[in-house]
């Protein structure tokens, strides 16, 4: 992998005054680099026009170009275009399976199961769907070290489960799944299985015929690209059959006051004027993380995780959530130090980590903590970033001491 920090290549890793951020939050958002930058540029400027709709040679080409993204970012996952869906993040993604594949399939006396790690966004879908076809919810548990327990998945499975959605790496812990034998599990009983991979396309190589699952969702802003776009992968016979969950321009075939007719899939779920920009600049992000190597980006990180959990299990206030071989996230919590205490201090010494629920509030109850500190990584921090969130957390002790 190039050393893109010493490249130069992400703008957003100084402060207003120069000096080096070190910018330790990249579960909840990664930094662009230059190369996406300056594709959303273009995109937004001479580039520019409507696509789908004009006969003029600039809409022409950018048509060309949103549906080339289309294939870019499908071939990321080893999909195909026809089986990729763009939405608005991943949120957006997991609420058009709930909307459209759980309205049509789900019925009072069938069941999901998710796990006790998963973000809000893939459980709250699910509850409104529970609200509106009387499914019921049921909630694998983890291992000690924070996995999801995949031998009580297999206990739990009936013939009644309709759905299994998990998340490929979680948000918290950076816990990974085994996703082959969750899907062997799922698929064992009759179900179908959604893997959330918000936090896997970025730092794993990711193959969804491998993987075996029905449903894959990820969101751009993640995965070095720009926010406010995301997709949904799905198998294609499943996404054929699905009915649209919005109306609009883009996603009808013929429409009269009498009734209407939709386009096929994937155009059927992209109503409305789409993300053009945005779309162009996630398949600049695909590419980037491609050339990369994913597999590098994956080395990189998890040894940046053995070094970081190492610095911080010599500090004898801390305790270390997780299992130890994590994908690029540590979360930890200090004896007597609130993590929003803990990030405000290490914001004065130019670190920035996360602090709080992570949109995982169940998991924080199950964990027993109020919230936790999130340090994650991505393919530009290094050693030089733990050494500062290590003198920043011993800092944050004396204050407190």
């Amino acid at each position: 992998m190039t050393d893109t920090r010493a490249a130069h290549a992400f703008p957003g890793l100084r402060t207003p005054d120069g000096a080096r951020w070190h910018y330790l939050d990249s579960a909840a958002t990664a930094q662009k680099p230059d190369v996406v930058i300056d594709a959303v540029a273009r995109a937004l400027g001479p580039d520019y026009a409507t696509v789908h709709r004009g006969l003029y040679a600039r809409s022409a080409d950018m048509t060309l170009a949103y549906e080339a993204a289309r294939r870019t970012v499908a071939a990321l996952i080893g999909g195909a275009e026809h089986e990729l869906v763009f939405t608005r993040g991943a949120t957006e993604a997991i609420n058009l399976v709930a909307q459209s594949w759980g309205v049509a399939n789900l019925r009072p006396g069938d069941r999901i199961l998710l796990s006790m790690l998963e973000h809000h966004s893939n459980i709250v879908p699910w509850q409104l769907i529970r609200e509106r076809t009387g499914v019921a919810i049921d909630v694998c548990p983890l291992t000690e070290d924070g996995l999801i327990d995949l031998d009580a998945a297999e206990r739990m499975l009936t013939p009644a489960h309709k759905l299994v959605s998990f998340a490929h790496v979680s948000n918290v812990l950076g816990s990974m799944l085994d996703v082959p034998r969750a899907v062997a599990l799922a698929h064992g009983v009759g179900a179908k299985i959604l893997i959330d991979g918000c936090q896997s396309v970025a730092r794993l190589p990711v193959d969804v015929a491998a993987l075996g699952c029905d449903f894959f969702v990820f969101s751009a802003h993640k995965l070095y690209g720009p926010t406010g776009i995301g997709a949904l992968w799905a198998r294609a016979d499943l996404l054929g059959a699905m009915p649209p969950w919005q109306g609009g321009g883009s996603m009808i075939d013929r429409v009269t006051f009498a009734e209407t007719t939709w386009a096929p899939a994937p155009q059927r779920f992209e109503a409305g004027t789409p993300a053009i920009a945005e779309a162009i600049g996630f398949a600049a992000a695909a590419r980037y993380v491609q050339d990369q190597g994913l597999a590098a980006i994956h080395a990189h990180e998890t040894a940046l995780v053995a070094t970081a959990r190492a610095a911080l299990g010599r500090i004898n206030a801390v305790r270390l959530l997780g299992p130890a071989a994590s994908a690029g996230i540590v979360s930890f919590t200090i004896e007597g130090v609130h993590p929003h205490d803990l990030g405000t201090i290490l914001d004065e010494e130019n670190v920035a980590i996360r602090a709080g629920h992570h949109c995982a509030q169940p998991l924080m109850v199950d964990l027993g903590v109020p919230a936790t500190a999130r340090a994650s990584f991505g393919l530009y921090n290094d050693e030089t970033d733990i050494a500062a969130l290590v003198r920043g957390i011993e800092r944050t002790l004396r204050i407190f001491a």
